[in-house]
């Protein structure tokens, strides 16, 4: 059983207490905690790899490519940028605050909460870590219960690097009312929308400032002058990253009409090219739970033609499903599919295609295959999501200069690089005056011949 209500209260107040102490605030303790944290990671580097491969069925090349190079980017951007991220800021003074200084001073908020999900296990918990660190806040980590044997790896590695009045992993299976019914001075959650309304109630009890990673169904538009095969290439390697359990995952692509059989053939070629005999390939991952492959396998039986979707109960793994004859009012289209399964719907008209989407929730992400550049630039104007690709898909997550986050129902705030920094830092308005000069007309008693001077000066 996870910490008990008073148990986890007991630590959050050494983090509040130790956070009150300023211990955590200059920057070369933070430096020295980022280093400790990379250290800790390399050093168990090889556990996470054997984790992730019992969890998700990951191979060691998509365990590093996906979870733990962007880990060690992450904290080695901290590193390297934290001392001048964390300097005060000054910016303009106006004529009323005259001859004073303004200056933005980034403040940690103190302890932060930090939810974390099974299906990037390892990146989706040490990145925002980083960033809570590296603004100078204690940190509660909560890592996911699905992914059992990665979470004990992490749970291992934060908790024997840190003491837990600073940095403290609960234990994955923590009673969600427990966890949640403290008093934080941030919440940081990656999951579903579901659950993140859930956190967000909790968050209104103390006025909690929170950061919302959610999902979505992520749209992929292509027209008739996509380069097909370049497409259907990057396409079906966005998809099958963890067999679709990613959250800004390709969750359905609209395709014009005239180009759809085409793309289609060209998608099963990728499919084929990339993971042949997926059910019997060992780089190719599996789904996290019986409830996931239940439910997966579900929808494959939900239409009426399938392109693949074979699967092993066994190995709780479904080879990669295209839906050709998928449709707005299906059941594979009510909800994000988190797996590798793909319909594709045809439009005749781009603008018909835009029309679709705006009609739905705003999503994680957004991409669009093109040679229009005039198409291209009016999907980056007229769709709202969190982020976009043009001709490519995932990869805007992987440029850690970006920030990466949702908008709506797919969440709030962003974080990676500076952007994390920025999400785990309250932006504190200073204005620092003089005494030597104090210019009377802002004072009463006030008449006209001060209002005209008001007016002439602001």
């Amino acid at each position: 059983m996870g910490e008990t209500m008073s148990e986890l209260k007991e630590i959050i107040s050494r983090q509040k207490a130790f956070f009150n102490s300023n211990r955590t605030k200059p920057a070369d303790f933070r430096i020295r905690m980022l280093r400790k944290l990379d250290k800790a990671v390399r050093a168990n580097e090889k556990q996470l790899f054997s984790a992730l491969r019992h969890d998700l069925g990951k191979s060691e090349a998509e365990s590093y490519m996906t979870e733990i190079s962007i880990a060690y980017g992450e904290i080695r951007e901290a590193i390297r940028k934290v001392r001048w991220w964390s300097l005060p800021k000054p910016v303009l003074d106006s004529v009323g605050t005259f001859p004073s200084r303004s200056f933005v001073y980034p403040e940690p908020y103190g302890t932060a909460l930090i939810i974390t999900p099974w299906n990037y296990p390892v990146n989706l918990s040490l990145a925002p870590l980083t960033a809570a660190i590296a603004a100078g806040n204690c940190a509660v980590l909560k890592c996911s219960r699905q992914s059992s044997r990665t979470s004990q790896v992490l749970h291992n590695i934060i908790n024997h690097t840190f003491p837990d009045y600073y940095i403290y992993c609960t234990e994955m299976d923590i009673d969600y009312d427990v966890l949640l019914d403290q008093n934080y001075d941030y919440m940081f959650f990656t999951g579903s929308p579901g659950v993140g309304k859930t956190v967000m109630k909790a968050a209104s009890k103390h006025l909690t400032p929170v950061s919302l990673e959610l999902g979505g169904k992520s749209p992929c538009i292509i027209d008739e002058t996509a380069d097909l095969k370049l497409t259907a290439k990057r396409v079906a390697w966005g998809k099958l990253l963890n067999a679709g359990q990613t959250c800004i995952a390709v969750d359905y692509v609209l395709v014009q009409n005239q180009v759809k059989e085409s793309f289609i053939h060209a998608l099963e070629e990728e499919f084929d090219r990339r993971y042949p005999d997926p059910l019997q390939n060992d780089s190719y991952p599996c789904i996290i739970n019986r409830e996931s492959y239940d439910r997966l396998i579900h929808l494959i039986g939900s239409e009426e033609k399938v392109i693949g979707g074979e699967a092993s109960l066994e190995k709780h793994k479904i080879a990669p499903a295209i839906f050709p004859d998928a449709d707005y009012d299906h059941e594979i289209m009510k909800r994000e599919i988190f797996g590798p399964l793909l319909p594709v719907i045809g439009y005749d008209h781009f603008d018909q295609a835009l029309s679709e989407v705006k009609t739905r929730e705003k999503p994680l992400a957004c991409y669009v295959f093109t040679r229009d550049k005039k198409r291209a630039d009016k999907v980056i104007r007229e769709l709202s999501s969190g982020g976009v690709c043009v001709n490519d898909v995932i990869m805007h997550n992987a440029n850690g200069h970006l920030p990466f986050g949702g908008v709506g129902n797919s969440g709030m705030g962003a974080y990676h690089g500076k952007y994390g920094f920025d999400a785990f830092s309250h932006k504190k308005a200073v204005l620092k005056s003089v005494t030597l000069l104090d210019l009377p007309f802002r004072y009463p008693p006030f008449d006209e011949h001060k209002l005209k001077l008001l007016k002439k000066l602001l």
